[in-house]
């Protein structure tokens, strides 16, 4: 068994005129809402449960959905209308909504990949992690540092030189860009103890101290970030490229 969570319930800010009458998971692309591309990869890989959270034009969601019937899935609503909860804080809230000591496969609404889910999901459990982050190569500011050994150790801002450090073994780390997908044991969930409104990040580099946090490097031939008007058009001239070869 298995579940996965996809992160809804941004603002979506960066989208300006495309959220400012609906939420960033039902803007379109390719004639399809961000959600749709995202479930219908969840339901192709082959989890048992959808969980979704909603802050940002929560009821036009869940009319999606409905209208859809849930693409004939086991989805659930996590309802974060009266606080945005931040990615920490929205897998915290969710967790009663989850099937009990199964994984919990994350994917942000926004992010448009080919990786091929097995692959991860093989590399978590080789790993005997209790969480794995899809790594990128790309230009960025902030980043995470894994050791030698593929665990986190750091996390370092570039613009402004603030670090959080796990471990003195950043000091050789390799530095990559999380893809905003990744994998969680269902015990991780237990080990929370941050409150209301918090990162995952945040979470990740306190429990990495103890637990193993691993990094998964991600070669797979399509990674964007569909957060900014810009980046959604490149996608919709790709995906139409792709669709006419």
């Amino acid at each position: 068994m298995i579940n996965a969570m996809i992160f809804a319930a941004g603002l979506g800010t960066r989208l300006q005129h495309y959220t400012k009458n609906c939420p960033k998971a039902l803007v379109s692309l390719n004639g399809k809402p961000l959600l749709e591309h995202c479930i219908l990869k969840l339901k192709d890989f082959g989890v048992d449960r959808i969980v979704i959270n909603v802050h940002h034009f929560a009821d036009q969601i869940e009319a999606f959905l409905e209208s859809k019937n849930n693409f004939g899935m086991d989805i659930c609503i996590s309802d974060e209308r009266k606080l945005l909860l931040d990615t920490g804080g929205a897998i915290k809230h969710a967790k009663s909504l989850f099937i009990p000591n199964a994984p919990i496969l994350i994917y942000n609404v926004d992010i448009l990949s080919s990786l091929n889910l097995n692959d991860l999901v093989s590399y978590h459990k080789k790993k005997e992690a209790l969480a794995t982050l899809n790594l990128r190569d790309k230009n960025t500011n902030r980043y995470l540092c894994f050791n030698k050994d593929g665990l986190l150790c750091a996390w370092k801002n570039d613009a402004t030189k603030e670090e959080k450090i796990v471990n003195e073994s950043h000091v050789n780390s390799n530095p990559y860009s999380f893809s905003g997908i990744h994998i969680i044991d269902y015990k991780l969930l237990d080990l929370i103890e941050e409150e209301g409104v918090f990162s995952i990040i945040d979470l990740y580099l306190r429990l990495a101290k103890n637990h193993k946090i691993a990094g998964y490097y991600d070669t797979s031939d399509l990674w964007m970030d569909l957060g900014k008007p810009e980046e959604l058009e490149k996608a919709e001239l790709l995906i139409k490229k792709l669709d006419t070869n």
